[in-house]
């Protein structure tokens, strides 16, 4: 299994490398050609161009995890609607570790 994130702040970051082993893009859509069906991606819902990229990510039959502010509802029903797991930011650290563990 290969964790490829798209997580700019450096915090969440840290975060998700304790977790698990991650290569991280520098913009949403460099997700795409490199995403296989083996991979686990993980994305912040609430940076610019995520949303856009989701269909495609998910469409690879790669397991998509996205994490937003508990406040932007319409983001995390927008990004479930594709086929990403999508969380609040908090249940998603809480339970980042488990959700790496294959």
């Amino acid at each position: 299994m290969t964790v490829l994130a798209y997580v700019p702040d450096l915090m969440d970051r840290s975060k998700v490398s304790a977790a698990a082993p991650a290569t991280f893009v520098t913009r949403p859509a460099d997700l795409v050609p490199t995403v296989t069906g083996d991979d686990v991606v993980v994305v912040d819902l609430g940076r610019p161009g995520v949303l856009d990229v989701l269909p495609a990510l998910v469409a690879t039959g790669a397991l998509v995890l996205g994490f937003g502010s508990h406040v932007e509802r319409t983001t995390l029903e927008e990004a479930a609607a594709t086929g990403c797991r999508a969380m609040p930011r908090s249940q998603f650290f809480r339970s980042l570790e488990a959700l790496l563990t294959p």
